[in-house]
Parts: C-alpha cells; sequence; structure tokens
C-alpha cells in the first residue's frame, strides 16, 4: 500500500487535541446511529476519545482505534480519568483488524488524512469485513471546496505562492500551565488528485520544559458522487448521504456531508 500513512497527530500536536478538544455536535448525533443500529461499536480514528469517553460513559458498548500511539495514549488516560475502560489500540484504517465484529463503526472526521486512494478503498473494504451482516457504516467528510482558503491553490497561478508563509499561531494555555502554540500552512495542493499537503508546528513553553516540533500531513478530498462509489465498491448497501449532523439530504449550500450504508 505503499509508504506509511502520515499523520500530524503525534507528540505536541496530540497534546494539543488532548487537551483542547472536547465536546461538540458529533457527540449526540454519532451516539444516535449506534443506538439505533447497535452495539458493539467501533471508533475509527477515536484520537483522544473525543466521542468514545461520553460514550463509554454512557455505557454503550465501544472500542476504538487510531493510527497514532500518543492519540491512543491520550485515550486511555482520558478513560481512566473518567472511570471508565474501553479496549483501544494503534492502528491505520487500512490496516484494519479488530478482535471482533461490530453492529456499528464510525469514523468521525478522520477518512482521507494522512491517507492515499488506495489506502481509503482498502479501509472501506476492511470496514465492511468488519461489520456484522446489516451492520452499519457512519463516516463524515468536508467537501473540497470547504476549505476557502485553499481556493486560490486549485489555480496554476495561485499555487505559485506555495509554501504559504507560517501565520500567526495560535496560543492555548494547559492545564500544566504551561503555553502551547500551533502554527499551520499549506505546503502543496495536487488538484488532479485532490490532495492538500499541509504543515503543522507546534511548541511548548513553560510547565514541565520547552519544546518545539514540525510535522506534515497529506489530506485526500472527496466529493459527494466518488466517494458514495467507493463506498458502494467495498461491498456495501443501501449508501445515504446526509448534510453534515443533521439527517437531511444535503443540498449544494452544504459542504460537510455524512455517508451511511449498510453491509
Amino acid at each position: 500500500m505503499g509508504a506509511e500513512p502520515g499523520t500530524w497527530h503525534h507528540g505536541l500536536v496530540a497534546d494539543w487535541w488532548a487537551e483542547f478538544n472536547d465536546g461538540g455536535p458529533e457527540v449526540e448525533y454519532f451516539r444516535g446511529f449506534i443506538e439505533r443500529s447497535g452495539e458493539p461499536a467501533l471508533d475509527v480514528a477515536c484520537g483522544a476519545g473525543r466521542l468514545l469517553v461520553p460514550f463509554r460513559q454512557a455505557g454503550l458498548d465501544v472500542d476504538g482505534c487510531d493510527v497514532s500511539g500518543d492519540m491512543v495514549a491520550a485515550c486511555r488516560r482520558k478513560l481512566e480519568a473518567a472511570g471508565v475502560d474501553a479496549h483501544v489500540w494503534a492502528q491505520a484504517m487500512h490496516e484494519l483488524d479488530p478482535p471482533r465484529r461490530y453492529r456499528t463503526i464510525f469514523v468521525c472526521g478522520g477518512f482521507g488524512l494522512g491517507s492515499t486512494r488506495a489506502r481509503d478503498e482498502e479501509a472501506l473494504r476492511r470496514f465492511h469485513c468488519s461489520l456484522e451482516p446489516g451492520g452499519l457504516l457512519v463516516l463524515d467528510v468536508e467537501l473540497p471546496y470547504s476549505y476557502t482558503r485553499h481556493w486560490p491553490y486549485w489555480l496554476k497561478n495561485g499555487r505559485k505562492g506555495l509554501p504559504e508563509e507560517w501565520r500567526e499561531p495560535e496560543r492555548r494555555r494547559t492545564a500544566d500551565g504551561s503555553e502551547l502554540a500551533l502554527w499551520t500552512r499549506v505546503v502543496d495542493l495536487d488538484p488532479l488528485e485532490q490532495v492538500v499537503t499541509m504543515e503543522l508546528r507546534a511548541e511548548r513553553r513553560g510547565g514541565a520544559g520547552s519544546a518545539e516540533e514540525t510535522h506534515r500531513l497529506t489530506i485526500t478530498l472527496y466529493f459527494r458522487d466518488e466517494l458514495r462509489e467507493m463506498i458502494r465498491a467495498a461491498g456495501f448497501a443501501d449508501v445515504d448521504v446526509l448534510a453534515g449532523n443533521t439527517l437531511r439530504a444535503p443540498t449544494r449550500d452544504d459542504d460537510f456531508l455524512v455517508f451511511t450504508a449498510r453491509a
């Protein structure tokens, strides 16, 4: 399947996501699919447990996996702090080999990150094999035109400005009193392959000490119809497309979609 999947969700960046990425409308939205489709469920790209931890606190039978070992470690710490447990492990989507089969598999905010089309196609096949007959797959994606910052780089002349200069960072204070700063920039955009390459720099000052890291991430972008056909080609039936975090059909004004499909 080529090179190892790339992700910037390691080290200081994993610390940032674990510290500041909590809650959101996706928690109740994806919980509804689990309650309707059934358990057990698998949270693919579970990260630090933004969805997994509240689901376990609610008594749902949910496992989790993520390509980043650092994120999985943060998830385990959050589970322990919440007084619950779950089976979580580090594994890429296209290598998914879970210990059991599921009634529901969901991917919230992770499909296409650090991946390629070939790996994403394999991931969909593995989701299908990991579901019980009739089980439900739920995954969301942002459409390519949702990234308004990237619009100039779809044009040949616009790409002459890449890589971008580093922008002003976002700075936030952590629980231990240190400060985390995060810079992001676009390095490249390939409109033919629909792949954008991002770079992220993270810096910690104070607290337990100072550190700085830089990570690169590719994001493979999908339009509605191509991803729907990829899901069907992986063996799924009853593929439906919804406007993000709703149960209605999308319109041309929606740039965030949720796909559901039955094994």
